[in-house]
């Protein structure tokens, strides 16, 4: 079965932004998230997909490079990777409440992605350990689940 894709592009351009990559669409496709390079540093930008306005981040942690960003169905979580020198570590951004929540991971494990479910209450990481890429799901208790489908968060 061959099925035909029609697609008609849309940018986020921003005066001041560099590449963009490593796109992630809220569930309800109303958010993007993606990595951009602003004053030689990779990080994360949320736009409203409609208006192309960018959303703040408050809470997050700018001094830091940022990859893999993933969100839950209404963009209220974001989570994604802070680069602090060799290591990289995971953290969720409530953008409800304003709370940035790292994750901590066991042993020596490096996250090279990840992938929120759309309740924003599981995180599927690729990890890499000991020279072997695995991937692992964990529950994120300390949260809520997101807003019911169709409910707009602020």
């Amino acid at each position: 079965m061959l099925f035909l894709l029609t697609a008609c592009g849309q940018r986020f351009d921003a005066p001041g932004i560099g590449d963009q990559q490593e796109p992630a669409l809220s569930g309800n496709g109303r958010l993007l998230a993606m990595v951009a390079e602003r004053s030689g540093r990779r990080v994360v930008r949320l736009v409203e997909r409609n208006s192309g306005q960018e959303l703040p981040l408050k809470g997050l942690q700018w001094g830091m490079p940022h990859r893999s960003p993933s969100l839950s169905w209404n963009g209220r979580y974001l989570a994604l990777i802070l680069q602090r020198g060799e290591r990289g570590e995971i953290v969720v951004l409530d953008r409800a409440l304003g709370l940035l929540r790292p994750l901590p991971l066991p042993g020596d494990r490096l996250p090279q992605a990840l992938s929120m479910s759309p309740d924003g209450k599981r995180l599927a990481v690729q990890l890499l350990h000991r020279g072997q890429q695995d991937v692992e799901l964990f529950q994120l208790p300390a949260h809520e689940a997101d807003l019911a489908p169709g409910t707009p968060l602020p």
